[in-house]
């Protein structure tokens, strides 16, 4: 589907990486669009191209064919508009929490209280109000992730990419900080594009979700997810949840 408001388009991109015999195929011919302020989840089998999509989607990679669009301009680079979240923090390990969000701001030379009130307003957002002076060592696997992601909102971004974000937590950690970042987008006007290998996950959060065959990834399945928001965990264990996870489960076993 191409809508007509769509702040991001992919039309047939096709990725393959340099190499013997023609390279190795990541993608081919997909195609997606994203509405502002949608939630959009990207999953399919491992080795399928969902973050060599993502990054193509972020301007990071160019693909072997086919174009992105962003806010209607042909994409062909990072943009300071679009935000990504890797799967790692990857914080720099000797400044604080408030500097590493502020990161961003100094390297675009914003003036030093703007970039501090800034990322202060940010560790409220993502619940880290105490932990201003901390140094990553000394911050859980789910709290450097907010971290990362408040980084990533720093310079107010439209769209906010997040490759895999929660897949080094555990289970318990993973469903809290699920609930966490549906509050942050929530309370922020961003578009949210999230690639994730759980599938409860991709349902609980977006409002669509893409799923990719195996590789080379191509789209095999499109879902609009039919349940009303606000979304709690709770909805994890009803039958209309159930029905389009299994829906989507489907999808990638047979691919």
């Amino acid at each position: 589907m191409m809508a007509d408001d769509a702040i991001l388009v992919a039309h047939d991109l096709t990725m393959k990486y340099a190499g013997t015999n023609g390279g190795m195929p990541a993608l081919e011919r997909v195609s997606l669009s994203v509405r502002p302020h949608e939630f959009v989840c990207i999953v399919g089998p491992s080795g399928c191209g969902k973050t060599t999509l993502l990054r193509l989607l972020s301007g990071l990679l160019i693909p072997t064919s086919g174009r992105v669009e962003f806010e209607g301009q042909p994409l062909v680079g990072p943009r300071r508009r679009i935000g990504f979240v890797f799967q790692q923090a990857n914080l720099m390990p000797w400044r604080n929490v408030l500097d590493n969000i502020a990161l961003p701001l100094e390297l675009q030379g914003v003036e030093l209280e703007t970039r501090r009130e800034r990322a202060r307003d940010l560790i409220e957002l993502v619940g880290l109000q105490g932990f201003e002076s901390a140094l990553p060592r000394d911050l859980s696997g789910g709290m450097a992730q907010r971290v990362a992601i408040a980084r990533a909102l720093s310079h107010q971004p439209e769209l906010l990419l997040l490759d895999e974000p929660f897949g080094s937590l555990d289970a318990l950690t993973r469903e809290r900080m699920a609930s966490e970042l549906m509050r942050i987008w929530s309370r922020r006007a961003v578009t949210v594009i999230m690639v994730t290998h759980s599938i409860s996950e991709a349902v609980l959060l977006a409002d669509r979700v893409f799923v990719l065959g195996p590789r080379p990834g191509s789209m095999r399945l499109e879902v609009e997810i039919p349940l009303a928001r606000p979304r709690t965990l709770d909805m994890t264990y009803t039958r209309e949840f159930g029905a389009v996870a299994d829906r989507i489960r489907q999808a990638i076993e047979s691919a």
